[in-house]
């Protein structure tokens, strides 16, 4: 029998929260932490905990641990904790949002793209938090996919933009099985009222309603410069501040600077997916099995043929991905079928894939589970508010 860890590349997660208080309110406290894998993202009261990169799944969420562990020590001395759900506690005012601010003078570019959204978007919205999961399959394993005469770069460019097509078509199947947020506070919706509500969905942020452009971008992935000047053009029309605004759930980075530049100049390193919930079933916020699931279906996706990505057709997969958020999915249908049975026709396809693998087909397994009323959302809706909020804080 094989082994999957033929497959291995280098992994790494970046994991929003939101710090607390002992009321459960926003923490009005500056950023306490000095450590650089633990920043601030949008607002000064939301910490990004970034792990280097690792060289398995397992040892990177050591490493979440570890930092998760560090963080939670310097929490405990100020009466604080981290809000372990994609959706923010209450909130009275928006002045309880303070906008990060980065004091050195080489940062100060952060500052100003911060005031930015804030004005273009509003400030609730930015507090959603979420992960995003970082992968790089190794140079070695590429080696063994290139055609002879191609040059190694423009293999591997090719190869990461033909996977982020097949990603972007499918990310509404991570949202399916991994969609963690059925409950928010009625004054995320400015309801000056307090406490829960069910939500129409089962991840608000992935939703229609969630962290989206005003439009929907149609990108060029037939090449790294046509891909880089697609995006450089939305700069341009001011559509898009800068490709840090592009709120698409996958993204394509460069070693290094993550700036389209390097990324044109350097060529792509590494494929960030970004629509995972935080999951308050789970003390890191996220399982090691949701993980090993979308490591397999990124090895999955980059076997498939490729195919020309119409603007019609990239639109479809965002309309895709903001249907599968939906709680009720019971009328959703993907590419003219109820979305659980093309989820279950996938599943069953990366089963015969990877027959010969026993580690994939148990986590596949694992999966399929989740499509019987299993899924995180579905088990979440059904606890008592009270077994809810202590997991949120605990």
């Amino acid at each position: 029998m094989k082994n999957y860890q033929q497959f291995e590349g280098l992994f790494g997660l970046e994991r929003e929260t939101l710090r607390i208080d002992a009321d459960g309110h926003l923490a009005q406290t500056p950023h306490p932490f000095e450590n650089a894998c633990l920043e601030r993202d949008f607002c000064e009261n939301q910490l990004e905990i970034i792990t280097p990169p690792c060289h398995s799944i397992a040892d990177m969420l050591t490493a979440l641990s570890g930092l998760d562990k560090e963080a939670r020590n310097r929490l405990k001395h100020q009466q604080e904790t981290l809000w372990l759900f994609s959706n923010p506690p209450h909130i009275d005012s928006e002045d309880e949002i303070p906008v990060a601010y980065f004091r050195e003078e080489s940062r100060a570019g952060k500052n100003r793209y911060r005031q930015y959204l804030e004005q273009k978007y509003g400030k609730r919205k930015m507090l959603f938090s979420g992960i995003h999961f970082n992968f790089s399959f190794l140079d070695a394993y590429l080696l063994t996919l290139k055609p002879e005469q191609t040059a190694f770069q423009e293999f591997k460019n090719q190869f990461y933009l033909k996977l982020a097509k097949q990603v972007l078509s499918y990310s509404w199947l991570l949202v399916l099985l991994t969609a963690a947020s059925p409950v928010s506070d009625i004054t995320f919706s400015h309801q000056r009222i307090a406490g829960a509500t069910l939500s129409d969905y089962a991840s608000e942020r992935s939703s229609h309603k969630g962290y989206w452009n005003a439009f929907i971008p149609h990108l060029n992935y037939h090449s790294v410069p046509e891909y880089t000047r697609s995006i450089q053009a939305y700069i341009k029309e001011g559509l898009l501040y800068s490709a840090a605004e592009l709120y698409l759930p996958v993204r394509l980075k460069p070693r290094g600077e993550n700036t389209l530049e390097s990324l044109e100049k350097n060529g792509v390193n590494h494929i960030e997916l970004r629509m995972f919930d935080l999951n308050p079933l789970e003390p890191l916020g996220i399982s090691q099995k949701d993980l090993e699931f979308a490591h397999i279906l990124l090895v999955y996706l980059s076997q498939q043929e490729d195919f020309a990505f119409t603007p019609e057709l990239q639109e479809q997969a965002v309309r895709n991905h903001q249907a599968a958020a939906s709680l009720q999915i019971q009328n959703v249908l993907i590419q003219g079928r109820p979305i659980l049975l093309q989820a279950q026709n996938i599943l069953a396809d990366m089963s015969r894939t990877f027959a010969e693998y026993p580690d994939i087909l148990e986590i596949l397994n694992y999966q399929k589970k989740k499509l019987e009323g299993r899924r995180p959302s579905e088990q979440i809706q059904h606890l008592h508010c009270d077994e809810f909020l202590h997991l949120l804080v605990s």
